[in-house]
């Protein structure tokens, strides 16, 4: 199937009548779908990268991937935070590695030519006497950022149209998790081997939790628990599950039926929010190239809940608990991305347990088949 057939395929989602059935296991496999994903789907659209609270010094950064694009994004001097190419206008050496720091200079370890926080070039080494050269008209390139409630998104085109708009009614839904004045108590970075639609379909269903998760999700949320989801836009969608028993919120003050709820919240194309009780969860599915996905994600709880606790203790307990489900799905997600290459793979009928996927598949389609003007990031 070439890449044209695949696109056709998904365009039949956005059809009254759609069936309701998988995606074509090609879309997890083929080399040109994933060229046209890193512009089409990445190249314009909002990114979940970081809490606020990694970025909350001067100086301090993320770098990161994003469908092979090199990014940082960095508090700046006057507070603000900026989004940019970390690769050096001299020869191409990235001034930065992936993860998280802090500096007071991007300095490029090739030849030591040094950039501000807002990315202009300070200082070039032996340049004075090449005439054609202005160090006043260099520095890295800037992509948009956006801060909103915490969370921290990039959009690789910097004319992008602001994201905090279209996100009105998910704030609405969050307003007494108090976002704004949750504290990250933890916070993780891995790499798994699958393609990054792979991860997100699943981030997307609940229905897997009796596979992949029997001990540690099951008993709480269980796979066939009343699943609900809505479409805001084809960039914002959310999921409710019913939990098998209600829980007991020690600091948050929330009505029945969010004491009765997961709610999920998911921004495309990588980026989701979990919130459960006193605890809301970030994770962000990052394709790194076709068949490898970055999830970075992090734990969120009221600073009441940790006052006068071990907070590395805190912090230790949180990402061994993340570790146990990411692991889970990891393993059963890199399974997956082997079947999808077997000759005998088709697509299969989703389950009514899986409404949220069939959202997933609508603004997968949305993104590769609007226009340059429209849709996820773009004013319309």
């Amino acid at each position: 199937m070439d890449v044209g057939e695949i696109v056709a395929e998904l365009g039949r989602y956005l059809g009254p009548d759609a069936e309701e059935l998988s995606l074509p296991p090609a879309a997890f496999t083929s080399p040109e779908l994933w060229q046209a994903e890193q512009e089409r789907v990445f190249g314009r659209s909002w990114v979940l990268v970081a809490h606020a609270d990694e970025l909350a010094e001067t100086g301090a950064y993320v770098a990161l991937s994003v469908a092979g694009e090199p990014v940082v994004v960095v508090r700046g001097e006057d507070g603000a935070l900026r989004g940019m190419s970390p690769v050096c206008r001299h020869r191409l050496m990235p001034v930065v590695e992936e993860g998280s720091g802090r500096t007071d200079v991007f300095t490029c370890p090739y030849h030591l030519w040094r950039y501000g926080l807002d990315g202009r070039l300070v200082g070039a080494t032996h340049m004075k006497r090449n005439p054609a050269f202005d160090p006043s008209a260099c520095r890295l390139p800037p992509f948009a950022v956006e801060e909103w409630q915490g969370f921290v998104f990039v959009n690789l085109d910097v004319n992008a149209e602001p994201l905090g708009p279209h996100l009105r009614r998910i704030g609405g839904d969050l307003a007494n998790y108090r976002l704004p004045e949750l504290t990250q108590v933890a916070g993780w970075t891995e790499e798994w081997h699958c393609n990054w639609k792979i991860a997100v379909e699943n981030a997307h269903e609940n229905y897997h939790v009796m596979g992949f998760h029997p001990e540690t999700l099951q008993p709480t949320t269980p796979g066939g628990a009343e699943t609900t989801v809505r479409s805001d836009s084809p960039w914002a969608d959310s999921m409710r599950v019913r939990y098998a028993t209600p829980l007991e919120p020690m600091v948050l003050d929330l009505t029945e039926e969010e004491r009765a709820h997961l709610y999920g919240f998911f921004v495309f194309p990588s980026g989701s929010l979990a919130a459960s009780g006193d605890m809301v969860i970030w994770l962000s599915l990052i394709p790194s190239a076709l068949d490898r996905t970055t999830v970075r994600g992090g734990v969120l709880m009221p600073s009441a809940m940790i006052e006068g606790q071990d907070r590395e203790a805190v912090r230790k307990e949180a990402e061994a608990y993340a570790a146990v489900i990411n692991g889970e799905d990891r393993r059963g997600l890199e399974a997956v991305q082997r079947g999808a290459v077997s000759r005998f793979a088709e697509r299969g009928h989703l389950s009514p347990k899986e409404p949220g996927v069939l959202l997933f598949y609508r603004s997968l389609a949305h993104a590769l088949l609007r226009e340059d003007d429209d849709g996820p990031g773009r004013p319309e």
